[in-house]
C-alpha cells in the first residue's frame, strides 16, 4: 500500500492529465479500459469445453458490452467483440436449435429463428458503427455505392468487414421473402471481397470457409459455382491445417447436399467429426458446437438426400 501523501501526489497527477485531455473523464478511462479488457477477453470463451455453460454466460457478457458502448460509442474493440459475439450467439445457441426444433414444432422454431434475425441485424449494426468510426460517411456510402465504400477500407478493418458481412448474410438467409433485405447481398458480397483481398488469411481462413457458402448464391460469377467453393474449402483446409471444422460443414451443406452427393457429404461430416477439439483449444469450442451439427446432419441423411 503506498503512503498516503505518495497515493495523494499519484492521485493529483492523474486528474491533471486528464484535465488536459479534451473530454477526458475518470469515469471514461475506466469504461475504456473494462472495453479493452473484455474486447480481448474473446478466448476465455472459445477455449472453453462446455458449450451450455458458454451459452448461459454469453448473454449477460454481450449486454455488459452494450452498456459499455453506451458510454463509449465510438470503442472499436467492443464494438467488433459486439458484432461477432452476438452474431456467434445467434448461430450457435438460436438459429440451430430452432432448425432441430423443426421436425417437432415448427411454430416455436419459427419464432426462435425470428429471434435469431433480430440478434444478426443488432450485430452488423455494431459491424456498420465500427466500420463508420473513422469514416462517419461510411454507411450511408455503402448502401448508394458499396465496391465505392469498401476502398476506404484497410487491413486494420478486415474483422469488422468479415463479421458485418457473416452477420448480414444470416439475416439475410432468415429473410427469403424480403426482397429489401435479400437485396442487400450486393452489399454483402462488396464487404466479403474487400476482406478477401486485404488479408485472405484472416483467422486461419474464415473468410475463405465463409465463402464456400457464399459462391453458391453469388450472382454472375465466373465458371461453376461449386468449383468455386471447393477451391475456397481448399484454401480454408489448407489455413486451418485441417483442424478447423467449420469448411467441412460449410462444404457438406452448401455443395454436397444440393449436388445429391450423399458420399461426399458423408466423408465430409465424418472428417469433421475425427477432428480432435483439444487440439487447438483456441477453436474448441467453435468446433465443437459444429460437431454438434455435423451428428445432427448425418442422422438426417434420408430427409436431406434423394434416393
Amino acid at each position: 500500500m503506498f503512503p498516503q501523501k505518495k497515493w495523494a501526489k499519484r492521485l493529483i497527477v492523474l486528474v491533471s492529465i486528464c484535465s488536459l485531455l479534451s473530454g477526458c473523464s475518470i469515469n471514461e478511462l475506466a469504461v475504456n479500459k473494462m472495453g479493452d479488457a473484455l474486447s480481448k477477453g474473446g478466448t476465455t470463451f472459445s477455449s472453453d469445453d462446455d458449450p451450455e455453460l458458454i451459452r448461459e454466460a454469453l448473454p449477460f457478457s454481450l449486454k455488459l458490452m452494450e452498456s459499455l458502448l453506451a458510454e463509449s460509442p465510438d470503442h472499436a474493440g467492443l464494438l467488433f467483440a459486439t458484432a461477432s459475439g452476438f452474431t456467434q450467439y445467434g448461430y450457435a445457441f438460436v438459429q440451430q436449435e430452432a432448425e432441430i426444433l423443426e421436425d417437432t414444432d415448427f411454430e416455436a422454431a419459427e419464432v426462435s429463428k425470428e429471434r435469431a434475425k433480430r440478434l444478426y441485424l443488432r450485430a452488423r449494426n455494431y459491424g456498420l458503427r465500427g466500420l463508420s468510426v473513422d469514416n462517419p460517411d461510411f454507411e450511408a456510402l455503402l448502401r448508394s455505392n458499396p465496391l465505392e465504400a469498401v476502398v476506404f477500407t484497410d487491413k486494420e478493418d478486415v474483422p469488422l468487414l468479415y463479421w458485418t458481412a457473416v452477420s448480414w448474410l444470416a439475416a439475410i438467409g432468415l429473410s427469403v421473402d424480403d426482397p429489401v433485405m435479400v437485396s442487400d447481398l450486393t452489399i454483402v458480397e462488396a464487404l466479403i471481397d474487400r476482406a478477401l483481398q486485404l488479408d485472405e488469411s484472416y483467422d486461419s481462413g474464415a473468410i475463405h470457409s465463409f465463402l464456400i457458402t457464399y459462391e453458391m448464391i453469388r450472382q454472375g460469377g465466373k465458371g461453376d459455382p461449386a468449383d468455386r467453393a471447393r477451391e475456397h474449402f481448399s484454401r480454408a483446409i489448407e489455413l486451418s491445417k485441417g483442424q478447423m471444422v467449420s469448411p467441412y460443414l460449410a462444404l457438406a451443406e452448401a455443395v454436397s447436399i444440393p449436388e445429391n452427393n450423399l458420399e461426399e457429404f458423408t466423408n465430409l461430416l465424418e472428417q469433421a467429426l475425427a477432428i480432435n477439439p483439444d487440439d487447438r483449444p483456441e477453436w474448441r469450442l467453435t468446433n465443437l458446437i459444429y460437431q454438434k451439427r455435423a451428428r445432427w446432419l448425418l442422422g438426417r441423411t434420408d430427409l436431406l438426400f434423394l434416393n
